[in-house]
């Protein structure tokens, strides 16, 4: 498609390379921008730098953040020995949402991945690792979505962390998530009754044989 000006092209390229935008899509929303005050674009414009440039993760669990460490690993009052182990901020959100957890998190940044060439090394896998061998955590729950590559990395993290000569108690949550689903799109109350119901790692192993 032919573009009347160089600038909307080059607006309509930027924000088509968004995730799930196409050119379609850019065309219309930059042309909702160009029909609003100007103020309204400095002021998105500005949000994205500020949080470019600004935004952190948790020294701590990786979770995304305003300070070095984020608000969930700083609250006393949260289970610090119950730590549950998921792949994107998004999933940590996904929990936060019912209310029902009140341990901490450990956020991964991926799942191991052979076809798209992700590895154990490009994810935190090592700082997990050092957690568990530095702190006193008494269970760790795996809550990776029910995928070949969730199950994958589920079963590498059962073995790296029973590698260790006294481990915590290894958990995952229950099946109520459907096999192949997201954990990010699960409603609230299959969410919690899966991390209320979970199961020790090694039932879930033995269902898959």
């Amino acid at each position: 498609m032919e573009y009347p000006s160089k600038l909307l092209t080059e607006i309509v390229n930027e924000i088509a390379k968004l995730p799930g935008i196409g050119k379609r899509t850019a065309l219309r929303l930059a042309l909702h921008l160009l029909k609003q005050p100007i103020e309204q674009s400095e002021d998105l414009s500005q949000a994205v730098i500020n949080f470019r440039k600004g935004v952190k993760y948790c020294e701590i669990c990786h979770n995304i953040s305003d300070k070095p460490v984020c608000d969930i690993c700083s609250d006393s009052s949260r289970r610090h020995q119950l730590v549950c182990v998921v792949e994107d901020v998004r999933d940590v959100m996904a929990i936060e949402s019912t209310g029902e957890y009140r341990g901490v998190y450990h956020v991964l940044g991926g799942l191991i991945s052979p076809i798209d060439g992700i590895g154990p090394s490009d994810l935190t896998i090592d700082k997990l690792m050092k957690r568990i061998e530095n702190q006193h955590i008494d269970e760790v729950i795996l809550a990776l979505s029910a995928t070949v590559d969730g199950d994958t990395t589920n079963f590498y993290l059962y073995r790296k962390i029973t590698e260790f000569e006294s481990f915590p108690k290894i958990s995952t949550i229950a099946r109520g998530i459907g096999v192949g689903e997201e954990l990010e799109y699960a409603d609230e109350v299959t969410l919690v009754r899966s991390i209320i119901n979970r199961i020790p790692f090694e039932k879930s192993i033995s269902r898959h044989k």
